[in-house]
C-alpha cells in the first residue's frame, strides 16, 4: 500500500517541480532579456511579491534557484516512484517541498501551498505505510 502513496505523491512532486520549473527558466531568460517579469497569458509569472518585503531583491538568480530547488524536486519524484529508492525519495522530497515553500510564499503562487501539503500529506502516508 505504501508504494501506491509513493507514486501518487511522486506524480504530485513532479507536477510540482514542472509546472514552476519550466516557467521559471523562461522567466529568467526573459527577465534577462528584457528586464521585466515574464507574463503568461497576460498574467505575471513571477515577480517581487513577498520578497520585495522581505528585502530580497527580485531578479534572474532567484528564479533560477527557485528552478533549481524544481529540478532537485523533480529527481525526488522519480526516486519516490521507484520502489527501491521511495523512502529516500521520499524524505528528499519532503525537505525540497519546504524549501519550493518558501519560494510559493515568496513569490505569492497560489497553487503551491495546497499542493505542497497534498504531496506532504501522500508522502507521509506512504512513510507509515
Amino acid at each position: 500500500m505504501a508504494l501506491i502513496w509513493f507514486r501518487i505523491a511522486a506524480g504530485v512532486v513532479a507536477f510540482l517541480a514542472l509546472g514552476f520549473g519550466i516557467p521559471g527558466v523562461i522567466g529568467a531568460v526573459h527577465y534577462l532579456r528584457v528586464g521585466e517579469v515574464w507574463r503568461l497569458w497576460g498574467f505575471p509569472t513571477y515577480g517581487p511579491g513577498m520578497f520585495e518585503k522581505w528585502g530580497v531583491p527580485f531578479g534572474a538568480t532567484l528564479l533560477v534557484a527557485f528552478s533549481a530547488v524544481c529540478a532537485l524536486a523533480l529527481g525526488s519524484a522519480v526516486l519516490l516512484w521507484l520502489p527501491g529508492t521511495a523512502v529516500v525519495g521520499a524524505i528528499a522530497a519532503l525537505v525540497l517541498l519546504l524549501a519550493q515553500a518558501v519560494f510559493w510564499i515568496g513569490f505569492e503562487l497560489p497553487f503551491g501551498p495546497p499542493l505542497g501539503i497534498a504531496a506532504v500529506v501522500l508522502t507521509v502516508l506512504g512513510l507509515a505505510g
